[in-house]
Order: structure tokens, then C-alpha cells, then sequence
């Protein structure tokens, strides 16, 4: 059973990331870039202080999102990708050269959870909660979704990868939203 998932995981991670052409590369770099979403983060972080009912719960706010994003990334790392080693398929020998890799970039040797998927997913979920707008929400969720594929399209990521890594930002963000909303409505 776990080799055929395997399997499954391996071929359909091939197919999608030989969807690629030079115009979708640039754009996947950008999506994929860490830096790329700071003007994103300012205009979010505006938006909540209007929402927050005052100060306070703005702080606390903030305070959520970085302890958000600290145990999203770390525990995608230390929980995940340091005890499965799972490689990357662009660190996979048997299937390497059927990979389409951009400027020779791998990044670590392990990839289950892909951190990128957790973090944007852990922070796009919390943020649905927050706003409780419909709209807010589904523009959130492909925002995350693009990000997370971008990963597989750069060839650093399998498909189980970022999957694992949605489920695991989304269980993160549910829980600390509800600690945040125990602690604003103090």
C-alpha cells in the first residue's frame, strides 16, 4: 500500500512539475521567493489593525502570527523533515533527470513536510479565521495553494509534500487561533 501511494506520489509530483515553460519559471521563482510577499504582509497587517477591536488585540494579533509562523516552520523541520528524511526529487537518484530544477536549486536535502506549504497555509487559514470573510478566505487559500505548488514546479517538493505540509499549517492554525481568541477575550 505504501509503496503504490509512493508511486502515485512520484508520477503525479513528475507531471506537474513538467508543466513548466520560461515564463511560468520567472513567476514561480517570484511566488516561491521569500521576500517576494512582504508588500502582501504590510497591506494584511493594516487590514487586521482596522479589524482588531483596539490596540490590544492587534498586539495580541501580531504576537499570534510570529509564534504562528515560528512553530509552523519549526516543527515542519524538526518534527517532520529531520525524522522522515524523505529527499527531495531533486536529491532523488532514480528520478533526477526526470526533474526540471531552475538555476541548479535544490535547497536541503529533505523535503517531507515542505515548510513552504506549512508556513503559507498555517498563516492563510489563521488569517480566514481572523478576517471571517468569504472572499478574504478564498483568496487566501489560492494564494497558499500557488505557493505550495510553486514548490513542486521548482522541482524541490513532491506532491505528498506540500499536502502534508496544507494539513500540518492548517491543524497549527486552528489551534493557535483559538488560543488567540481565548487570550483577546480576556
Amino acid at each position: 500500500m505504501i509503496e503504490w501511494l509512493i508511486n502515485i506520489d512520484t508520477s503525479t509530483t513528475i507531471y506537474l512539475n513538467s508543466l513548466h515553460n520560461s515564463l511560468f519559471d520567472s513567476v514561480m521563482l517570484f511566488v516561491s521567493g521569500k521576500l517576494s510577499w512582504v508588500p502582501l504582509y504590510l497591506v494584511l497587517i493594516f487590514f487586521a489593525y482596522k479589524k482588531a477591536e483596539n490596540l490590544k488585540v492587534f498586539l495580541i494579533f501580531l504576537v499570534s502570527v510570529a509564534i504562528l509562523i515560528t512553530i509552523a516552520d519549526q516543527s515542519s523541520v524538526k518534527l517532520f523533515k529531520n525524522v522522515f528524511e524523505r529527499l527531495r526529487p531533486c536529491h532523488c537518484e532514480q528520478i533526477r533527470n526526470s526533474i526540471h530544477i531552475l538555476n541548479n536549486h535544490c535547497g536541503g536535502q529533505f523535503g517531507f513536510v515542505s515548510s513552504h506549504a506549512t508556513n503559507m497555509f498555517a498563516l492563510a487559514i489563521f488569517l480566514s479565521l481572523f478576517f471571517k470573510n468569504k472572499t478574504v478566505t478564498i483568496l487566501l487559500v489560492v494564494w497558499a495553494t500557488i505557493v505550495a505548488y510553486s514548490r513542486i514546479y521548482l522541482g524541490v517538493h513532491y506532491l505528498g509534500d506540500v499536502l502534508g505540509g496544507a494539513i500540518l499549517g492548517t491543524v497549527i492554525a486552528f489551534v493557535v487561533y483559538f488560543i488567540f481568541k481565548k487570550i483577546s477575550n480576556k
